[in-house]
C-alpha cells in the first residue's frame, strides 16, 4: 500500500519556467500558411484551460523544420502578446548551424520570448567540445534564460553528463528539457548542478520527479495539461499515490500521442475539439481515419473524450 507523505519543501526557486510546458503545434490555415489568429486562440486555450506555465513556440512539435525565420517571429511576437502576462513564452530556436541558432536567439529575444530552448545540433553529430562551444556560444549571445534539449535518438548525440555539469555554470543556461530517456545520467547531472531538469517524455515525468526534476515539456498536454499539473502538484506536495494513480490514468496517452510523429495526431485531435490547428506541412503527412479512432480510444482509455 503506498502513502502520501508530508509536504516537501517548495522547489520553486529552481523552476525557472514553473511546473508544465507544452511545446505548441503551430496551426496553418487550410493553405498550409501561418494561422496568427488561430496560434492565439490556441495558446490561450493551453494557458487558461490546460493551466501551462509556459509555452515552448518553434519546437519540432512546432514544425520548425518546415517554418521561416520570419514566420518563427511572427508567431513569437503575436503569443507573446496575448498570453505573455500570464505564461512564459520560450522560442525554440536550436539548428544544426551556430551561427543561425545565434541568429534566431536575437530574433526571438527581439521579439519577446522569456526564455529559449536550444536543442543538441542534429545530423551532423558534433564531438562534446563541439557541443560545449556551441551552447555557450548562444548563451553568451543573449540575454535570456537558455534550457538545453537533449534529445540524441533525434539528434544522433547525447549530451554527456560531463558536458551538461560544465554548461550548467554558464548564467543563462538554467534548464534542461531531457528527452535522454537514462534516468541514471540524469541523476548525476542533477547531483552535480543545479540545472532545472524538464522531463522530455511525457510518460517519464513521474520518474524525472523522482529524481528531483520539476516539471515536464509535453506534447499529450495539448490534451492532458491540468492532469499532468495536478500530478507533478500532488507529487511536490508529497502525495505520492495521488501522482502515481495520475501517472497511470494518464499513460494511455502520454504514451499514445506518438504512434506516429506527435505534432500529426496533436493537430488532428485539435480539430476534432474545434480548437484551431489545420494541416501539417511536407514531409508530414495529416492523420489516418484509422490514427484518429486510435487517437480517440487512447484518450478514452486515459479518461479524456475527444468529440466524434
Amino acid at each position: 500500500m503506498t502513502h502520501d507523505h508530508p509536504a516537501a519543501p517548495d522547489r520553486g526557486a529552481s523552476r525557472p519556467f514553473g511546473r508544465l510546458l507544452t511545446a505548441m503545434v503551430t496551426p496553418f490555415a487550410a493553405d498550409g500558411s501561418l494561422d496568427v489568429d488561430g496560434a492565439v486562440r490556441l495558446a490561450a486555450h493551453l494557458v487558461d484551460e490546460q493551466g501551462n506555465d509556459a509555452l515552448v513556440l518553434n519546437g519540432t512539435t512546432g514544425e520548425s523544420p518546415t517554418t521561416t525565420d520570419a514566420e518563427k517571429e511572427t508567431l513569437i511576437r503575436a503569443v507573446v502578446e496575448a498570453v505573455g502576462d500570464r505564461a512564459r513564452i520560450v522560442a525554440g530556436v536550436g539548428t544544426n548551424d551556430t551561427r543561425h541558432t545565434i541568429e534566431l536567439a536575437a530574433s526571438a529575444e527581439k521579439a519577446g520570448a522569456h526564455g529559449l530552448l536550444v536543442v543538441t545540433p542534429y545530423y551532423n553529430k558534433p564531438p562534446q567540445s563541439g557541443l560545449l562551444r556551441h551552447f555557450t556560444a548562444v548563451a553568451d549571445a543573449t540575454g535570456l534564460p537558455i534550457m538545453l534539449y537533449d534529445i540524441p535518438h533525434r539528434a544522433g548525440v547525447a549530451i554527456a553528463t560531463d558536458t551538461l555539469v560544465r554548461l550548467a555554470e554558464h548564467g543563462r543556461i538554467v534548464a534542461v528539457k531531457d528527452a535522454k530517456g537514462d534516468l541514471t545520467a540524469t541523476s548525476w547531472v542533477l547531483s552535480r548542478s543545479d540545472l532545472a531538469f524538464y522531463s522530455g517524455e511525457d510518460s517519464l515525468t513521474l520518474p524525472t520527479l523522482a529524481v528531483g526534476g520539476v516539471g515536464l515539456v509535453g506534447t499529450s498536454t495539448h490534451f492532458t495539461g491540468a492532469q499532468a499539473k495536478q500530478m507533478i502538484e500532488a507529487y511536490d506536495a508529497g502525495a505520492t499515490a495521488t501522482a502515481l494513480a495520475l501517472h497511470r490514468r494518464l499513460l494511455p496517452l502520454f504514451t499514445g500521442i506518438f504512434r506516429t510523429q506527435g505534432v500529426i495526431l496533436v493537430k488532428a485531435g485539435l480539430a476534432a475539439q474545434g480548437l484551431p490547428a489545420g494541416p501539417v506541412r511536407p514531409p508530414l503527412a495529416d492523420a489516418t481515419t484509422e490514427e484518429l479512432a486510435q487517437l480517440r480510444a487512447d484518450c478514452a482509455a486515459a479518461g479524456l473524450e475527444l468529440p466524434e
